[in-house]
């Protein structure tokens, strides 16, 4: 069997990381998100949220943690690894805020293959906003479109995840993986 490299995305608050946390307890390999990680360095630095304040700083600091991730991941004895989003991911979020980007982060989506690609609905009766997620519902559902456009730009076929309980997703996730 070939390696399945499979993205779980969408828009903040859709239940992402609890999908993760849940494919972990069941003994998948599973690369979390690492955008709080970037944003808590950030601001032991000083710089209270370096998305908004310096975004492209933000995302060549994420892209360059994501590949390191892809790279981890094709290395990983599973067969099939989750990464909490990829490398498109980031084009979409410079799409939503405007912001234009150098020529490599195109690259690096065309360089960077995933084999499927998961994404989760805005769904606003589980979101939540907090330290590192400034977005509202509505700015949440706008990054949900900008998602599906950025990954559908790279010629990815999207499999939505229904709502439901975490293990009706998780499941739904496993279903199209066999």
């Amino acid at each position: 069997m070939e390696k399945e490299l499979v993205v779980i995305t969408g828009g903040p608050g859709t239940g992402k990381t609890t999908i993760i946390d849940g494919l972990i307890e069941q003994g998948y390999s599973c690369f979390p998100e690492i955008s709080r990680q970037i944003t808590l360095e950030a601001k032991k630095q000083g710089i209270e949220q370096l998305f908004l304040e310096k975004p492209l700083l933000f995302s060549e600091l994420l892209l360059e943690g994501r590949r390191k991730q892809y790279q981890s991941a094709l290395q990983d004895q599973a067969e099939i690894v989750f990464l909490d989003r990829g490398i498109p991911d980031i084009l979409a979020y410079m799409h939503y805020i405007g912001d234009s980007y150098p020529a490599f982060f195109d690259q690096a989506c065309h360089e960077h293959k995933y084999s499927k690609i998961f994404v989760l609905p805005p769904w606003e009766e589980i979101y939540e906003s907090d330290e590192a997620r400034y977005e509202n519902f509505e700015q949440a559902t706008l990054l949900f479109d900008h998602l599906k456009e950025t990954y559908q730009n790279y010629n990815y076929e999207l499999i939505e995840v229904p709502t439901g309980t975490v293990e009706e997703r998780i499941q739904f996730i496993l279903n199209q993986l066999s």
